[in-house]
């Protein structure tokens, strides 16, 4: 199979129908020196995603951003408030009560952007359901693994 397929099959798979067609066209593709597979896919020199071994995908909050054409793409995403994005930013976990709006594909253990006034903020990892966080008022809802890390007071009210 054409790897530039695969990784279009496992964009569906993973985050809703359709969202493939958001890829960017010229991508390049580092493969793994023993097994073959892709290891990284990058556009114009910047990270979009790493391919992990049980078929996920890490995607950059860069990569995010551009998926977030996409209506489907939205809700695997959850947004938080205006307390909580300096420190998300950062790299700090988002917690249930800083949740202001949280997709209905947001899964336990799925990758997940997190979003601020519709601009991708940090990537990370779910670590409730989307019932369990628009439920829940204490907790961690998404552990963070990659974010802007952007200087402080860059967000405006």
């Amino acid at each position: 199979m054409e790897q530039i397929l695969k990784l279009q099959y496992s964009l569906d798979a993973l985050f809703g129908n359709g969202v493939s067609k958001y890829l960017p066209k010229n991508i390049e593709m580092i493969f793994s020196r023993k097994t073959g597979r892709i290891r990284t896919v990058s556009h114009d020199g910047k990270l979009l995603c790493t391919l992990r071994i049980d078929g996920g995908l890490a995607i950059s909050p860069y990569f995010a951003q551009i998926l977030l054409k996409s209506k489907k793409f939205k809700e695997n995403c959850v947004e938080v408030n205006q307390d909580a994005a300096p420190f998300v930013m950062e790299g700090k976990s988002v917690f249930c009560k800083h949740v202001v709006w949280c997709g209905n594909k947001v899964k336990i253990s799925a990758d997940t952007p997190v979003l601020f006034k519709d601009k991708v903020i940090a990537v990370g990892k779910a670590v409730l359901s989307h019932e369990m966080i628009s439920d829940f008022n204490r907790g961690v809802a998404v552990k963070v693994r990659d974010s802007l890390k952007s200087p402080k007071g860059e967000i405006e009210s």
